[in-house]
Parts: C-alpha cells; sequence; structure tokens
C-alpha cells in the first residue's frame, strides 16, 4: 500500500471479507434483512405524524426530535448499524399507503429517515425528498434518469445512505436490483485483474449542469478505494458515461471502458432482485453496495404510474473518504452533514407533490 495525491492508492488489491460481502443466492436464503413494521410501532409513528402537523413547523425542518419513536427507534439505531457496519441494506415493511394520506405518509417517512441520518439535496433545486416517477412529460432539458422509465445500470448515489419509499409499482418491471461492492471487487480480483486497476484509477463524471460555485462541470473519481482499511466504492457508471459528452473530456481508453462494463457484468452476476411493494423503504449503503433498476411499463393513469420517492441521508456515524470526494460532496467530514447536491442559489426544500420545485 502506498499513498498517491490524495489518498491511500491500492497497488496490491486484497480480497474483502465480513459480512458486506454476499451473492444474491445467499440473500434469498436470508429474511433478517425485512423488518416488519408492528402495530404499535404504526401507533408510535401515526402519534409522532400528529404531534409534527400540530407543531406547525415545516416537514425540512423536523429532526429526530420531534419523533419519539422509542422502542421503535432504537431498532430504527439497530437497522442504521447493519447498514453501515454489516451487509449494507435492509428493508422496512409495512407502512399503510392505502390507509394514510400522501402527506401522512411523507411525514412518517421523514421521520424514519431522521432516525438514520440527516437529509441532503438531491438535485439543484435544493429537493430533500426526490419523486422518482416517469416525468418525461414535465420536464424538459436535462432530464434524470431516475425520472424516466429507462433502466438504469448498478451505480450509487452521492450520499452515505439512500432510502427508496415505494407507493405504487409499476404496469410490469421495475424491479430493484442491489450487489455488494465487495463481492464485485472479489469476483474482478480473481477474474479480471486488470479491469479491477483500471476501477481504481481516475474517471471524470458529469455534474449533469448541476455545478457548484467555482467548479468544473466535471469531477474526478475512482470506483474502488481502500481508505484507512475499508472499502469505498463510488459506481458512478452513468455519470461516467455521460461526461463524455464534454468536449474537454478525453475518450475513455478501451481498458476503461472494458473495465465498466465488466463491473456491471459482475453486479448483474452477484445480485440480488427484489420487487419493492407499497409500503416498502429500501434502505442502501452507497459505499458498499450498488443499485440498479429494470426498465418498466407504466399506466395511462396519471393516478397509476409508478411512484417511489428518495432520501439521501448523511450519516453521523459514516466511514472515511477520499479526498477526491470532495469535489462532488463538498464536505466529506465524518461527524458532519455531508454529501448532496450543492449549487449557487438552491435552499433545501421538501415538496410534497412530485411535480412542484422544478425551474
Amino acid at each position: 500500500m502506498t499513498t498517491t495525491g490524495d489518498q491511500q492508492r491500492e497497488t496490491k488489491p486484497e480480497r474483502w471479507t465480513g459480512p458486506m460481502v454476499w451473492d444474491g443466492d445467499y440473500i434469498k436464503q436470508k429474511s433478517d434483512w425485512i423488518s416488519y413494521l408492528t402495530k404499535k410501532d404504526l401507533a408510535t409513528i401515526w402519534a409522532a405524524i400528529k404531534s409534527t402537523k400540530l407543531s406547525n413547523k415545516p416537514i425540512a425542518n423536523l429532526t429526530q426530535l420531534d419523533f419519539p419513536f422509542e422502542d421503535f427507534g432504537q431498532r430504527l439505531l439497530a437497522i442504521r448499524d447493519e447498514i453501515l457496519k454489516g451487509r449494507g441494506f435492509g428493508l422496512i415493511r409495512g407502512l399503510p399507503t392505502n390507509q394514510w394520506s400522501h402527506e401522512d405518509l411523507m411525514r412518517a417517512y421523514w421521520g424514519i429517515g431522521a432516525w438514520l441520518g440527516n437529509a441532503v439535496s438531491q438535485n439543484a433545486q435544493g429537493h430533500l425528498l426526490g419523486h422518482v416517477i416517469d416525468q418525461r412529460s414535465i420536464l424538459s432539458g436535462e432530464t434524470r434518469l431516475y425520472q424516466t422509465r429507462q433502466a438504469q445500470p448498478f451505480h450509487s448515489d452521492s450520499c452515505d445512505v439512500v432510502g427508496l419509499l415505494c407507493l405504487r409499482k409499476a404496469k410490469t418491471g421495475g424491479i430493484s436490483s442491489i450487489a455488494s461492492s465487495a463481492a464485485i471487487h472479489n469476483n474482478l480480483l480473481e477474474h479480471d485483474l486488470q479491469s479491477l486497476h483500471q476501477l481504481y484509477g481516475i474517471y471524470q463524471c458529469d455534474r449533469y449542469g448541476e455545478i457548484p460555485q467555482g467548479k468544473l462541470p466535471h469531477y474526478p473519481v475512482r470506483v474502488f478505494n481502500r481508505i484507512n482499511g475499508q472499502l469505498v466504492c463510488c459506481g458512478m457508471d452513468p455519470d461516467i458515461r455521460s461526461a463524455q459528452r464534454l468536449a474537454e473530456i478525453p475518450p475513455l481508453s478501451a481498458q476503461q471502458s472494458r473495465a465498466l462494463d465488466t463491473f456491471q457484468q459482475a453486479a448483474r452476476k452477484l445480485s440480488y432482485r427484489m420487487t419493492l411493494e407499497p409500503g416498502d423503504i429500501q434502505l442502501i449503503n452507497n459505499h458498499i453496495v450498488v443499485h440498479a433498476r429494470e426498465q418498466y411499463e407504466d399506466h395511462m393513469d396519471l393516478e397509476k404510474r409508478r411512484y417511489l420517492v428518495r432520501l439521501w441521508l448523511s450519516s453521523p456515524i459514516g466511514r472515511s473518504l477520499p479526498a477526491f470526494m470532495a469535489e462532488r460532496w463538498g464536505n466529506i467530514e465524518v461527524g458532519t452533514l455531508r454529501g448532496g447536491i450543492k449549487v449557487p442559489g438552491a435552499v433545501p426544500v421538501v415538496h410534497l407533490d412530485p411535480n412542484q420545485g422544478f425551474r
């Protein structure tokens, strides 16, 4: 191991071990990663929802203290620890999407998220809740991939933990897949060492026009990193490929392109596919798990369309990160609010309407 530039650079990749290394066949045999909400849990959440409404505080200003979940809160902290220190993902099942109003569900989701971390902005508009729905007829210009029906390749997001609350399923398709970044690394270590070495090298990512003050339209990334003995995977494949549209970015070499393709192939081979049901909350540690989505066919009726709500969370107990990530995250210090997208003039805000707040 030697130190190169802004981080420790892996000169001889080593095999990762521990609970973060798994494959889809193993996860199929397990159920302990699913936490079911009990009647008592729902009563606790409902009491907090009513209390937050009476407080008249904007949802964006509500914190963990506004959601005194007691026993349920301790379970959430255990889920958080498993996500951050264990296998890297979890699922909370059972929010009553057919009984509670949209606003009540958003308050419940926000409260659960507040026990796991602090919400950070997901786009140039400062949105703290991301509405994952086909919005091609609403948006124009640089529409983000998650706002379409297209398939998303395996990737990670710019935060410690990403949450997805399912409100409605697609007519067909849209299955979510997750894969262990450590298992992908080990697979390449065994079968394609050349590609693995490429993924420890520098790539450039597209900012999609969401450019912080004084920054370039692109930023550097290494897909695989070993920092203080821990894995940090930056699965920014879509952003790396998109950066090729920028005139100042040199074309990817054949070896770089092949390495990205090999990463995707290994991820598909090792992944676990899950269909999110209404009321499910999927939670993923972006540093050790990558996720993908299959293309889907949707309903013509807007009120029946596939609809998920996303949270990007900064965790107070997150791991150390490579210095280059500050170009995207702005701040990477452990224990501070870090991650998200920060551009001049953006004010963090919560919109409950998926069509609201876009310029």
